[in-house]
């Protein structure tokens, strides 16, 4: 969350923020109001505490000299700043409460180079890579989603049949795929200086809140146990949306060493969320799904190093893309396509040739997003209540958080299936990945099981 002093400094740069961000539920005026009467109160108290101790501490005087009846007074007096004192905490209590879950509901402000814009359509280019000396393609490139099926690696119809529309099966070397991509990945990151952990998937309220997924974000994760809309407190348990949540509160309302950073961690996590869109070629396959495989790099940084860190974060990310030679490009995003948390992201987009789209790349197909690299600054660490002490001897201050897929799994192997596809159908297993895979080269497909297989009807 935003630190209240800036708000209290800079109205107009919050006002602009919640513009920028196309934040319009948030009434910046009473939060102004609510934080200027909470400190009024605060200030009032303090008075008030002050003259009761003042009149309490003269009151054995005033009895030590007989003076019983401005005792007395002093006795009224000191009950009277009593009640008063108990109705303007009261009060300062009820006005922190709502000043907190406005704070809440604010953005991070962006970066002053983030570039302004209103949506995804204002993003920025920065650059491509391996566009130059990419592999001959067949004339005529198969989706992912018909040469799954065809080499039967993918499975829709069960996947949808067990759980539901949104849901797939991996099989074979399609499954293979997916645990050689994990492993290939965490490789890479061990080698890049990051400590492994396996979280736990289902995550509290309480760590959605730290990392900014609630309050404004509820409809979009997967909870256990009653309806999302349902009131829910802070031990409520969701499926985990992204591992940069119980990563990022492993260390919420901890205070680490300046020795500890920067300290990088990568996880991967099967990743749940409800994912909203249209059907169609966007939504088709596995490109936009409920379930998915992903490895995420978080990282925990000083402040003074926040900025490095991010850049060295995208390299970290892209380096899995060149050993895989697949072509891509880095994308800055405008102020409009931020996101809530992020004061600056850059999006990884790995392109994926089979299906045409408008945006995509003069030579066909499309780009999908297989990492967003985001600094929060401090915006989670205050949430989170992310600390670390520069030295012993001095005060706790909040870090920087980073965090960066390192990669969505499900749409590597859709780049891989249409990159590496091959005339007959097959497809090549990068250089980099064969290792992982036994030594396999190529995926040329299993033959379907069941008397489905035949042409026979499954009613029957």
């Amino acid at each position: 969350m935003i630190e209240r002093q800036f708000l209290r400094e800079n109205p107009d740069a919050v006002r602009a923020a919640l513009e920028q961000k196309g934040v319009e539920d948030v009434d910046l005026d009473r939060v102004l109001a609510v934080d200027e009467e909470w400190r009024e109160l605060k200030t009032r108290g303090d008075d008030l505490r002050h003259e009761r101790n003042e009149i309490s501490s003269k009151i054995g005087d005033l009895k030590a000299e007989g003076n019983e009846e401005e005792a007395q007074e002093a006795i009224e007096r000191s009950q009277e700043l009593k009640a008063e004192i108990d109705e303007v905490e009261s009060r300062a209590t009820e006005l922190e409460a709502e000043l907190e879950a406005a704070l809440l509901e604010i953005p991070q402000i962006p970066a002053d180079e983030v570039p302004i814009g209103a949506d995804e359509s204002e993003n920025v280019e920065r650059r491509r890579e391996g566009f130059d000396d990419h592999r001959d393609l067949p004339e005529s490139v198969v989706p992912h989603y018909d040469l799954g099926e065809d080499l039967e690696i993918l499975d829709f119809q069960r996947g949808a049949k067990v759980t539901g529309g949104g849901f797939y099966f991996t099989k074979g070397d399609g499954a293979r795929l997916e645990h050689a991509l994990i492993q290939f990945m965490m490789d890479i990151h061990r080698e890049q200086g990051y400590v492994d952990v396996f979280p736990p998937i289902p995550v509290n309220s309480r760590s959605m809140i730290g990392t900014g997924q609630f309050p404004k974000f509820t409809e979009d994760a997967y909870r256990i146990g009653g309806a999302n809309d349902d009131p829910w407190d802070d031990d409520d348990l969701w499926l985990c949306p992204t591992a940069e949540v119980p990563v990022t509160n492993m260390y919420r309302d901890e205070i680490l060493l300046d020795d500890d950073l920067p300290l990088k961690i990568q996880a991967y996590t099967p990743n749940f969320r409800r994912e909203a869109g249209e059907h169609g070629t966007e939504t088709r396959g596995i490109v936009r799904v409920h379930q998915f495989n992903k490895v995420e790099m978080v990282n925990f940084v000083r402040p003074e190093e926040s900025e490095a860190r991010f850049e060295g974060l995208v390299d970290e990310a892209e380096e899995v893309l060149r050993r895989l030679e697949l072509p891509y490009r880095i994308l800055e995003m405008c102020t409009g396509d931020l996101g809530f948390t992020q004061r600056k992201k850059y999006d990884i987009e790995v392109w994926a040739p089979a299906d045409d789209m408008e945006e995509g790349p003069d030579l066909g197909g499309r780009w999908l997003e297989v990492s967003s690299v985001s600094n929060f600054g401090a915006f989670q660490a205050r949430r989170a209540g992310l600390r670390y002490r520069p030295e012993r001897h001095e005060s706790a201050e909040y870090l920087h958080t980073l965090n960066g897929s390192g990669l969505a799994i499900p749409r590597i192997v859709v780049a891989i299936m249409e990159y590496y596809q091959n005339d007959d159908g097959t497809v090549t297993v990068p250089e980099a990945l064969q290792p992982y895979m036994s030594g396999t080269e190529v995926i040329d497909g299993h033959d379907p099981v069941g008397e489905s297989a035949l042409g026979a009807d499954e009613s029957d």
